[in-house]
């Protein structure tokens, strides 16, 4: 399998051009890559906590699935190793939209018969990203006021796997 593209290359927010209809002739896209993101919701669903710790963006940006992914498991697996399964609430707040492409360009001997240059440069899909705005909530994290230290570690080392910067902010529920 390829290797995936450096993410410096769709890191800034554009206008998507990404249109997926159910009628073939309507949609841009012929094809959408499959969600590599396994679960939204982990932790304990059905109890109420009274903390919120929160993931917030601090710059609009694209997140590509493979980092959330990548994140998801990281806090997940802290959080299951420090507290275990049932005492926490985890939920993923954002959704992979938007299909990155790519026009590969071939160089060298030959290239003349596989490359197409700029004239047909719509892209082929390789990927999916979610495209976040300027203060908008990624992860939250429900749990007990004695477990908020770990929270926000977990929710800190999930940062190392996104570009840009972000805050994390704690709220009382009820």
């Amino acid at each position: 399998m390829a290797r995936l593209r450096k993410f410096v290359a769709y890191r800034r927010l554009e206008r998507p051009y990404t249109r997926i209809s159910k009628f073939k002739q309507k949609a841009y896209i012929k094809t959408k890559p499959n969600i590599r993101i396994v679960r939204f919701d982990m932790g304990e669903k059905n109890k109420s906590f009274p903390i919120r710790v929160s993931l917030i963006s601090k710059q609009g940006l694209q997140i590509r699935q493979e980092a959330i992914e990548a994140a998801r498991l990281t806090a997940v697996r802290f959080l299951e190793k420090r507290i275990g399964k049932t005492g926490y609430h985890f939920k993923i707040k954002i959704f992979p939209f938007h299909v990155l492409r790519e026009n590969p360009l071939a160089s060298g001997a030959g290239a003349d018969r596989l490359s197409t240059g700029m004239k047909m440069s719509f892209g082929k899909p390789i990927g999916i990203a979610a495209q976040i705005r300027e203060g908008q909530e990624i992860f939250y994290i429900d749990t007990v006021p004695e477990r908020v230290a770990l929270a926000r570690r977990a929710l800190k080392r999930a940062t190392y796997k996104f570009p840009g910067n972000y805050t994390i902010i704690e709220t009382k529920l009820e």
